[in-house]
């Protein structure tokens, strides 16, 4: 099953993720089929927090990939 999910990347106490479609079949920092995007929760006032490229997220949804919740937050502001 296909899955859009965060991946989680950063430093120690410094997360950032990117929005990744991966198959749930692989580990969490393993391989993913493409990145759609990225979520920075420790952003700065002037620096972007997030992106999301809403095509793809939608023409992965249409093959059959399930949002995580969190990612689903994203889709649907």
């Amino acid at each position: 099953m296909v899955t859009i999910r965060l991946a989680r990347g950063g430093s120690k106490k410094r997360p950032f993720y990117s929005i990744v479609v991966s198959d749930r079949r692989r580990q969490p920092r393993g391989r993913f089929i493409e990145r759609i995007g990225f979520f920075n929760p420790m952003a700065a006032k002037g620096e972007e927090s997030l992106r999301l490229d809403h095509e793809r997220a939608q023409y992965w949804i249409s093959k059959g990939a399930q949002p995580s919740e969190r990612v689903a937050s994203f889709l649907n502001p």
